[in-house]
């Protein structure tokens, strides 16, 4: 398959433009000898790239984001004279991924969201896939970006009003504070343990607009695009709503005299 044949197969402009810069990542890595890398990707673009890798039976390549359950990732292109550097995980991310690390003032804990930061970011003019997850706590954040683009961000964030009082500092990725998400219990009534049915649910909309959520490719389940409502989930699965959370499947507590069932789920806040 060549490159033009793979390019056809994509009518987005967006999605056609990641692969073309997916492919160029390939082709230098093999004249260079090098690696190479994409920015930080959701997880539909990952998923996107990687089912062009394999239809390419492309193997060189490692997903990561700074840490290992991290939600964005970036795509390592390695040659062949360093398969073994990646395969005994000896590879230093710290070459690719730089933290920031904000420590807010005692009059600011506890008040700033994810929100705040990444608003931060935007605001000084830096691209979101230059920035890959953000981890916040009650001290402040660490926000894992491109090494290319620290320096940039960095100095940017200190100019910012927000921050007049935080102190910041570069940390190493072995440094990053990773805290467990906090959850908030709901109960929810559904017909069967079908995604649609699911997701109209935790997201409190209809099922006929789950249905679209779905097709619209926003929902995914364990990391995984899902584009079938019909998917069925089960007790312990991670599901994400791009734009509305994340959630995991708890237990069945009961069935309701109509035979619908009544489970947990956890909602990540």
């Amino acid at each position: 398959m060549n490159r033009q044949e793979i390019l056809n197969k994509f009518t987005n402009e967006e999605d056609r433009f990641l692969v073309s810069k997916l492919l160029d990542k390939i082709e230098f890595t093999a004249k260079r000898n090098s690696i190479e890398y994409t920015d930080f990707l959701d997880m539909r673009q990952r998923q996107m790239l990687e089912k062009v890798l394999k239809e390419i039976k492309f193997s060189n390549y490692i997903g990561y984001g700074g840490y290992k359950t991290a939600e964005r990732t970036v795509l390592i292109i390695y040659p062949d004279k360093l398969e073994d550097l990646f395969k005994e995980e000896k590879f230093d991310f710290n070459t690719i991924f730089g933290v920031i690390r904000i420590a807010l003032p005692n009059e600011l804990k506890r008040l700033y969201s994810h929100r705040d930061y990444l608003g931060a970011v935007i605001k000084i003019g830096m691209k979101r896939e230059k920035v890959g997850d953000i981890l916040t706590c009650v001290d402040g954040a660490d926000l894992i970006v491109l090494k290319e683009a620290e320096k940039y961000i960095l100095n940017g964030l200190k100019e910012l009003k927000r921050f007049s009082k935080s102190e910041f500092e570069r940390v190493s990725l072995e440094e990053l504070k990773i805290e467990e998400p906090k959850t908030q219990k709901i109960n929810i009534i559904i017909p069967s343990m079908r995604i649609d049915s699911i997701v109209a649910e935790i997201i409190r909309t209809s099922r006929a607009k789950a249905t679209e959520v779905v097709k619209e490719e926003r929902v995914f389940v364990n990391h995984e695009l899902i584009v079938k409502g019909s998917k069925e989930v089960k007790t312990g699965d991670i599901i994400t709503v791009r734009g509305k959370g994340r959630f995991k499947v708890g237990d069945m507590l009961n069935q309701t005299k109509k035979g619908n069932l009544v489970v947990e789920v956890d909602k990540y806040v």
